[in-house]
């Protein structure tokens, strides 16, 4: 019988919320003109990485894949001309995170894109997402506090497993070990339930778009 996944349920104990870490390699940075050319997502579901629910895929972009990109993830005009179509992406994507929390390091980035390709199907990026910079944030991780810590330094930080660095699959199971990592650290700091840390991610994103810096 096919597994039927429940709804997010984000005031649970955040252990028993499900999750779905997504990583994004795209044509380039430019969110007007860019486009995901690869996803991966590490499904988390009882506080822990479900491999057989994890998911990749490649993705025929419309716009140019610039050469910067092409030297960060490898992938060529040539990899992905069988792909499937922007519209199919965006179709496989809103299957996955569906009734999820979606789980994103730097999650700015991938919010946009995400939003960007759901419009193709008209639909919006609503899905509830937590920003794994802003838990090692929270966490006094980061000594400079405004910028992004990068996913690797803060995986060795958390002594959790860097797998395969700037391929979408590899990047989104490190952000979900990352996640697990200082989930727990930060539960026994008050942060329960999925929502504390959707609520952290948003009152991060604020702080920084204020220009505040914590004492």
């Amino acid at each position: 019988m096919r597994w039927r996944r429940r709804p997010s349920g984000r005031n649970l104990p955040w252990r028993e919320v499900d999750y779905v870490a997504i990583d994004l390699e795209t044509t380039g940075l430019d969110l007007k003109r860019d486009a995901i050319i690869s996803y991966g997502a590490a499904v988390i579901r009882g506080g822990r990485i479900i491999v057989a629910d994890n998911s990749y895929g490649l993705a025929c972009p419309d716009s140019d894949i610039s050469p910067q990109s092409i030297a960060v993830h490898t992938i060529r005009r040539v990899d992905v001309a069988d792909a499937p179509s922007p519209e199919e992406l965006a179709r496989t994507l809103s299957d996955l995170i569906a009734d999820r929390v979606v789980i994103a390091h730097s999650a700015w980035i991938e919010r946009a894109f995400l939003d960007n390709a759901l419009h193709r199907i008209g639909q919006r990026m609503r899905a509830p997402m937590i920003d794994t910079a802003a838990l090692c944030r929270a966490l006094g991780l980061d000594p400079d506090l405004i910028a992004d810590p990068r996913l690797e330094w803060a995986a060795n930080q958390l002594q959790v497993p860097v797998v395969s660095p700037h391929h979408a699959m590899g990047d989104a199971t490190t952000t979900a070990h990352v996640f697990l990592a200082a989930a727990s650290i930060l539960e026994a700091r008050g942060y329960t339930t999925g929502q504390s840390f959707i609520d952290l991610t948003a009152g991060d994103r604020h702080t920084r778009a204020s220009g505040h810096r914590p004492n």
